[in-house]
């Protein structure tokens, strides 16, 4: 995936290993909602994500400054975004709110933004028992990304 466009290319494979830059090695994902975006962080090094508070913050300006705190905190060189699909791939409401996230966040902080297909990730999250099915959705969405790097 480019992460300089934002065009939805619904696959298992979340980045095409040319597209990638190995010094890049530190991530922010998020699984975008509009009252709450699960939150996660990982690495190239140890392939894993771990959960973060979820964002429970309603209207652009508080999410996006929770966000902010967390890329001063974590100091990412890029970030991973959730985009959900129809299962048959089709794109649908939240696509559009997904990917105009992604913009956003590639507008306002000037970090390569990823976009992963996310679907299933909240019914994988609630069938391993997730307490916060927001946060872990972010870890899964990150550990696929992770996962998918040369």
């Amino acid at each position: 995936m480019n992460p300089e466009t934002s065009s939805p290319r619904p696959s298992n494979a979340a980045v095409q290993a040319v597209d990638f830059p190995a010094h890049i090695q530190q991530f922010l994902a998020f699984d975008f909602g509009t009252k709450r975006t699960g939150a996660a962080s990982g690495n190239r090094v140890f392939g894993g994500a771990s959960p973060l508070p979820t964002i429970k913050a309603e209207g652009a300006d508080a999410r996006f400054a929770a966000i902010e705190q967390l890329i001063r905190e974590w100091q990412p060189q890029a970030l991973v975004i959730g985009v959900p699909y129809h299962p048959d791939g089709a794109p649908h409401e939240n696509t559009a709110r997904a990917l105009k996230f992604g913009r956003q966040l590639r507008g306002r902080f000037r970090l390569p933004v990823y976009e992963v297909d996310e679907r299933y990730s909240t019914t994988e999250a609630l069938a391993s028992g997730a307490k916060d099915a927001d946060a872990a959705s972010a870890c899964i969405i990150l550990e696929q990304f992770l996962r998918s790097l040369p």
